[in-house]
C-alpha cells in the first residue's frame, strides 16, 4: 500500500517495458509512485504490464510515443540503440510539471544521448543498476540492495539518487565521460563471469557429466569464492593451482585442454592463468610457460 510519502512522490512514464522496464513499475508503484503511463513497441507488451498494476495506466505503442501524457519522471528502458531516437520523440511531449526529468537506464552511455531533451528545458541523466536481471518476477529482489550507477545535470542527480534510495538501493557517481568504461566492468564481471561458468560446464562435459550435474557441482564452488571476495582482496581470495605456483598442475592442465573443442577454453585459462600469477606477483617459471602456449 502507498505511504503519506507518496503523496510528495513525483508521477513516472517508463519507456520500455522489457524485464528492467517491468521491474521498475512494480517496484515504484509499490513504494507509491504513480506510473502515469507505460510505454512498449507492441501496445500489448505495455498493457501486459499494466495488468500487473494496481491503477489506471496510460498504454502506448512506441509508435505514438508523442501522445503520452505528461509526468514528472520519464524512465527510459529501452535498449541502447533506441535511446536517442525515444529522446527525439520526447521532445514533442507535451510537460506541465514545473521539474521534467528523463533518466534512462544505460550502463554504456552517458546524459549526453538525451542532449534533444537537454536543450528543451528538460533535467537529462542516467541511472544503471550493478544487478542482473533475468526476469521481472525475482528483479524487485535483485534490485534491493543493489549499487547505481548515477549521473546527469544537477536535477537529474538529485531525482535519480531519490528513486535509488526509495528502492532500497545505494547510488554512486562516475564522470560522465566514464561510463563506457564502468559497463565494461560490470559486463566483466556478470556477463562474462556466465560465459566462464558456461566453459566450466563445457569442461566437464568432456568429463563425462550432465550439464545439470557439473552445474550442481560447480555453483557451491563459486558460492564459496564470492563470500571470499566479500571479504578479502582479490590477491588474499585467489586459492589454487597458480596460487600455490604448481608448476606440474599447469603442464597437465594445459595438455588436458589441448583438444579442438576445448580451444576457448584454452585460450582462457592462458589469459586468466596469467592474470591469476599477476596477483600473486610469483612463479614467473609458469607465466612463461602459459606465454608460450
Amino acid at each position: 500500500m502507498p505511504d503519506e510519502k507518496s503523496k510528495n512522490r513525483p508521477t513516472v512514464s517508463i519507456i520500455g517495458t522489457g524485464r528492467l522496464g517491468t521491474t521498475l513499475a512494480l517496484s515504484l508503484a509499490s513504494r507509491g509512485y504513480h506510473i502515469r503511463s507505460l510505454v512498449a513497441r507492441r501496445a500489448n507488451s505495455a498493457r501486459k504490464t499494466a495488468t500487473l498494476l494496481e491503477e489506471d495506466v496510460q498504454v502506448v505503442a512506441a509508435k505514438d510515443v508523442r501522445s503520452l501524457n505528461p509526468a514528472d519522471v520519464f524512465l527510459i528502458t529501452v535498449p541502447d540503440d533506441q535511446i536517442a531516437n525515444v529522446a527525439a520523440e520526447l521532445t514533442h511531449v507535451g510537460t506541465r510539471s514545473k521539474v521534467t526529468t528523463a533518466l534512462h537506464t544505460s550502463g554504456a552511455l552517458s546524459a549526453d544521448v538525451l542532449a534533444p531533451l537537454s536543450k528543451n528545458g528538460w533535467h537529462t541523466g542516467s541511472i544503471h543498476p550493478l544487478a542482473s536481471i533475468s526476469d521481472a518476477s525475482s528483479g524487485e529482489s535483485a534490485l534491493r540492495g543493489a549499487f547505481w550507477s548515477v549521473e546527469g545535470d544537477n536535477v537529474a542527480l538529485r531525482v535519480g539518487k531519490t528513486i535509488v534510495r526509495d528502492l532500497n538501493g545505494k547510488s554512486f557517481s562516475i564522470r560522465s565521460e566514464d561510463k563506457p568504461l564502468y559497463h565494461a566492468a560490470a559486463v566483466m564481471a556478470s556477463g562474462n563471469a556466465v560465459a566462464l561458468f558456461d566453459v566450466a560446464l563445457e569442461m566437464l562435459a568432456e568429463c563425462g557429466l550432465t550439464r545439470d550435474t557439473a552445474r550442481r557441482i560447480l555453483l557451491p564452488l563459486i558460492e564459496s569464492t564470492v563470500r571470499s571476495l566479500a571479504t578479502k582482496d582479490p590477491a588474499q581470495a585467489l586459492t589454487g593451482t597458480f596460487s600455490r605456483g604448481d608448476l606440474e598442475t599447469v603442464k597437465r592442465h594445459l595438455a588436458a585442454l589441448k583438444r579442438d573443442q576445448l580451444a576457448d577454453a584454452l585460450e582462457l585459462y592462458r589469459i586468466l592463468g596469467k592474470r591469476s600469477l599477476k596477483l600473486t606477483k610469483k612463479h614467473p617459471q609458469i607465466t612463461q610457460i602459459l606465454k608460450s602456449v
